[in-house]
């Protein structure tokens, strides 16, 4: 079986290409570089500040099938969606 060379050749002048672009914008300062003290200075999780004052909080519910179902398949923010069907309950029942 022969490989295709030409193919492999093309990708490793790509890759090379690409970093050598990158060096060239390290060396003149663009770019984000980080040193090492300034990576070990980062902490896990979100930045200060970032959290609302109205923060969610996490908790494990569980639905029934159907009711996920149904959210999911409208796709991405399926979950906000249930958030904001409970919201619009809440506007006309009292929970027990």
């Amino acid at each position: 079986m022969k490989k295709n060379k030409g193919h492999a050749d093309k990708e490793l002048a790509e890759f090379e290409s690409a970093l050598l672009r990158s060096i060239d914008q390290t060396s003149r300062g663009e770019g984000r570089v980080s040193k090492p003290e300034q990576i070990l200075a980062r902490r896990v999780g979100r930045p200060k500040g970032s959290v609302k004052v109205d923060a969610k909080i996490s908790t494990t519910i569980r639905l029934s099938p159907d009711v996920v179902n149904a959210f999911r398949s409208a796709g991405v923010g399926w979950q906000t969606r249930i958030d904001a069907a409970l919201k619009d309950w809440l506007q006309t029942h009292t929970p027990v």
